[in-house]
């Protein structure tokens, strides 16, 4: 029954005129490598090779996409120009080639007058050689004026707002600095953060940082090392000897730092002063140690 059905359906078949085909497919079906299939054209196996010797484009850079991304096995690059530390194997470590500028960068002490004024006096002194200002805010103690012209600071151009003076009652430091950072007329800002700081006033500080065309250095106490933190670049901060200082940088755009950088400071006494200094310990160094005697002590008041 099914073989007298094909038969019939043989015979009965009425020839099919098919129309005119497009000029655009008329190649793809005069092309040797090609044969129709069901829904389109199939390459043979020639174009597909043909086609596999086609080097892919090759990958952008993510800097060059945005100045926010970077590989983890790269140094990050921001999109303001950095300002040079004056220490050159510390720029060499920093995303930019420098401190950077429109964030903060935190620096973590384990007490005042590690050094910190002497590393950032280079970069301190090249923004007022610019003829900008630098805010200081709510620094340990006094400033000398003698010591910042040591490093090359004019103390007449440097102003220093004292919040922890309470002259006026209702004032606060905070709220200057914040201030300060969106004004956009500070060339760099220097300010020593009370002791635990919340983390909100710290990410409002960043914020604001944005529109400050400068660094915006905030110096806090090293217990903060095991808390996060807004900025985008963190140092800790600890004396390696005489004027030596050992840089630990927890946070940067870029790979980790395993070991901490040893910096050369300025030295803070002149050179009559070394001298003078070099010549009493060797002069302590040459004297007989006495050993102490044995004391006993007897209690008398036991009976």
């Amino acid at each position: 029954m099914k073989r007298g059905l094909h038969k019939l359906l043989d015979k009965n078949t009425v020839p099919v005129m098919m129309a005119p085909m497009p000029p655009a497919v008329l190649p793809f079906l005069a092309t040797p490598s090609t044969r129709p299939v069901a829904g389109g054209v199939r390459a043979s196996r020639v174009a597909t090779v043909e086609a596999a010797a086609v080097p892919p484009p090759a990958r952008p850079d993510a800097e060059t996409l945005h100045p926010a991304l970077w590989r983890g096995h790269q140094l990050g690059r921001g999109a303001e120009r950095a300002l040079a530390s004056g220490f050159t194997e510390l720029d060499a470590q920093l995303p930019g080639g420098g401190w950077p500028r429109r964030v903060l960068t935190e620096l973590l002490l384990p007490h005042p007058g590690v050094g910190e004024m002497r590393l950032l006096a280079p970069s301190l002194a090249a923004t007022l050689q610019a003829g900008r200002l630098v805010m200081l805010f709510d620094p340990p103690a006094t400033l000398s004026a003698w010591a910042l012209a040591q490093l090359g600071l004019d103390a007449e151009q440097m102003l220093v707002v004292d919040g922890r003076s309470k002259v006026l009652p209702d004032a606060s430091s905070l709220w200057a600095l914040e201030q300060a950072l969106k004004s956009g007329h500070v060339g760099a800002v220097l300010a020593w953060l009370p002791l635990r700081l919340r983390a909100e006033h710290l990410r409002r500080l960043q914020l604001a940082a944005q529109g400050h065309d400068g660094p915006a250095f905030v110096l806090r106490e090293m217990a903060a090392r095991q808390r996060p933190t807004a900025a985008p670049l963190r140092l800790a901060l600890q004396p390696a000897g005489a004027d030596r200082l050992a840089l630990h940088l927890l946070k940067r755009r870029g790979p980790p730092l395993a070991a901490p950088l040893q910096l050369a400071l300025p030295p803070v006494l002149s050179a009559a002063a070394r001298g003078k200094a070099s010549l009493l310990r060797s002069a302590f160094a040459s004297m007989p140690r006495q050993t102490l005697r044995v004391a006993a002590f007897v209690d008398l008041s036991a009976g």
